[in-house]
Formats: structure tokens, C-alpha cells, sequence
């Protein structure tokens, strides 16, 4: 038998720590059932040390999720609580000014021009056992217009 300090380190290699590797931070949104077509659910996500409203959508049986702000004017977009869908579910639409965003892309498709074009800020979602999982946005918000 070859002593112990002669033997390669390769499976020991081949096997990074698990310690080392980052862990990525997820938040419970929900379950997957309770949010059927057509539907929203609001909830709280810690972005930037802040903690931000969002939602996720059921869009044709897709679930996206956005920062609940108007791309126009930074404020959230549903005047009525948890009401984002309009057109009989084919858009979003910020209640007070009155842009539409497309639900799967969050593309601002019409409202004040300097809207036109600007997406919404997009929130990660993992789908894992039913259940709906947030992650907090990789991209920065750029409110200035």
C-alpha cells in the first residue's frame, strides 16, 4: 500500500470546498398554485440594504417578477393595491400614468414618451417543489430618467 503522503490530491481537487463557493440569497415569494393567470402577489425584497415592493406575475402561465416602480416616475405602479394587469390581462399598466408594459419582457410598449422603450427592473425567480423564489436584482436602478 502506498503511504498516505504519496498519493495524489486529485480527488480532493477535483471537489472544491463547498464552503468556498459563494451561496445565493433567496426569498420565499410564494407557491406557484395561489397564483393563477391573470393574477399578481406582492411582496418585500431587501435590494441595495433597502427593502423594495415587488411582485410577480402569472402571465399564460409564466411567472415573471419586476420592482414595483414606474419607469416614468419612480412610484409604484398599482394605485389600486396588487393591480397591475390591464386589457384583459394583456398588459401592465402603471395606474397613475398610464403606461403599458409588456408582462413578459416588462418593456414600457406605450405612455409618456420618455417611458417608451425602458424596461421594468426585473427580479430573478426560481420556481423550486411549487414554490416561488425571489432573488434580489443583479442590475442597478436608474431612476434619473
Amino acid at each position: 500500500m502506498t503511504p498516505k503522503s504519496d498519493r495524489p490530491n486529485a480527488l480532493t481537487r477535483s471537489h472544491p470546498n463547498r464552503d468556498s463557493q459563494p451561496t445565493k440569497v433567496r426569498y420565499r415569494v410564494g407557491r406557484t398554485a395561489d397564483l393563477t393567470p391573470g393574477h399578481s402577489m406582492k411582496f418585500m425584497l431587501p435590494v441595495r440594504g433597502v427593502d423594495e415592493e415587488c411582485f410577480v406575475i402569472n402571465y399564460h402561465g409564466r411567472f415573471h417578477a419586476y420592482v414595483n416602480r414606474c419607469r416614468h416616475v419612480p412610484m409604484a405602479m398599482d394605485w389600486v393595491d396588487n393591480e397591475f394587469f390591464a386589457e384583459q390581462g394583456r398588459y401592465l399598466m402603471c395606474q397613475t400614468h398610464n403606461a403599458y408594459y409588456d408582462p413578459a419582457s416588462g418593456e414600457c410598449i406605450a405612455g409618456p414618451t420618455n417611458t417608451c422603450g425602458k424596461f421594468l427592473y426585473r427580479v430573478p425567480l426560481e420556481i423550486f417543489n411549487g414554490a416561488i423564489y425571489a432573488l434580489p436584482p443583479e442590475q442597478g436602478f436608474d431612476d434619473t430618467g
